[in-house]
């Protein structure tokens, strides 16, 4: 029986941007029609683990996406998104400069 290294994860944790996708009505998937388009990930994002990008979304200059989110629409620059669907929830504001900015625990 084959056994993993100890540094293995037991779960791994990824981020998964996906470019192509296909039509939604089945008359339009005739031939295995599908499309492409980019994802465009700015400077300074921050992406959780397990979310999922969608194609054509922008994830705007230093944002924030939340574990596990749904992004398929696009993230406004420098504010914190979350869910599934992905949902703006509040912009990065000065006070988020003195939270979380030491180990918790």
């Amino acid at each position: 029986m084959a056994t993993s290294p100890s540094w293995w994860p037991r779960r791994l944790i990824s981020v998964t941007l996906t470019t192509s996708g296909h039509p939604v009505h089945p008359a339009r998937r005739v031939d295995f029609a599908r499309f492409s388009e980019p994802i465009m990930i700015e400077d300074k994002v921050w992406i959780g683990g397990n979310a999922v990008v969608l194609p054509g979304v922008r994830i705007g200059y230093g944002s924030v996406i939340g574990a596990g989110s749904a992004v398929s629409r696009d993230v406004p620059p420098a504010g914190v998104a979350d869910g599934d669907p992905c949902r703006a929830l509040r912009p990065i504001t000065d006070h988020d400069l003195t939270t979380r900015t030491v180990a918790i625990g």
